[in-house]
């Protein structure tokens, strides 16, 4: 898998970026409050997490937006926002420094806060890395032409034939779940879905895992993401479930459209997303 194909609409230009593995910060009061008004500590919320894996579910873990792999971010704020918006699922991970130097790894996706991207690697490599590592992603997909009406973003062109109709989503949602995210640039935000193990079940997204693709009814993140009825956005789940109020598992846009032109499929206990194998991982 490579960015060395061509779309619809013409050819594509790649962009190396520069990405540095964070480490968890916190204030100096380490707790977040939840939905409820309990305090908790905000575990595997940025930084290297280690045996997490795609196809785990996002309510298997006490922690708060758990992200398989490797979170990477910038000192430069600029260059962490041209980071998020030009990285895409799918995108070759590189490590350039440190004990896991030459590891390659894959974008998973990205989402808010100062902006993060998430990157997968095999476990083996996860274990090699520290903080302050350099990683270069090879970036290609974003700025893709809409094709047949359908607009696709945040997603490697060479992840494209995978996404064939009907197209198989874990759940379909409303809008009115979405929480951090609404009026956000997509190109850069992921979308959390306040879902938890309670209310999923009415919606068939209690097997909701990391990788799914989900589909979200009347919302448009073409521009900024909001309300609008008729259309859909199809999402891939990048990070897990929180219990802060307004936030749950999170899920990057990758195609936007009308309704009609989307052959979605619910698929609650069938589904399969993107997986270790589709990235070229073995164990990850």
């Amino acid at each position: 898998m490579n960015g060395d194909r061509t779309p619809v609409g013409g050819a594509l230009v790649a962009t190396t970026l520069l990405g540095v593995v964070e480490t968890p910060r916190m204030a100096g009061y380490p707790y977040r409050v939840d939905r409820d008004g309990r305090p908790f500590l905000p575990v595997a919320d940025a930084g290297v997490v280690l045996g997490l894996r795609l196809g785990d579910s996002v309510f298997g873990f006490d922690a708060d937006h758990p992200a398989p792999g490797a979170t990477l971010g910038h000192p430069d704020p600029a260059a962490r926002h041209a980071l998020t918006a030009f990285a895409c699922l799918g995108n070759e991970a590189v490590v350039r420094t440190g004990a896991a130097a030459g590891a390659v790894g894959r974008v998973l996706g990205k989402r808010g806060g100062e902006g993060r991207v998430i990157t997968v690697f095999d476990q083996d490599v996860l274990a090699r890395l520290l903080p302050d590592d350099q990683v270069a992603i090879r970036a290609v997909g974003q700025g893709a032409p809409a094709a047949d009406g359908v607009t696709t973003l945040n997603i490697d062109p060479a992840l494209l034939p995978a996404l064939t109709a009907p197209l198989s989503v874990r759940a379909r949602v409303p809008s009115q779940l979405i929480g951090n995210g609404v009026g956000r640039p997509a190109h850069q935000w992921d979308i959390d879905l306040q879902l938890d193990p309670e209310t999923a079940p009415r919606l068939h997204a209690e097997h909701l895992r990391l990788g799914d693709l989900v589909c979200v009814d009347d919302v448009d993140v073409r521009h900024n993401v909001g309300r609008r009825e008729g259309w859909v956005t199809v999402a891939v789940v990048v990070h897990g479930a929180s219990p802060l109020p307004g936030h749950g598992p999170g899920a990057m846009p990758v195609l936007c459209a009308p309704a009609d032109l989307l052959d979605v499929v619910v698929e609650p206990e069938d589904h399969v997303g993107v997986t270790a194998a589709l990235l070229g991982l073995t164990d990850a």
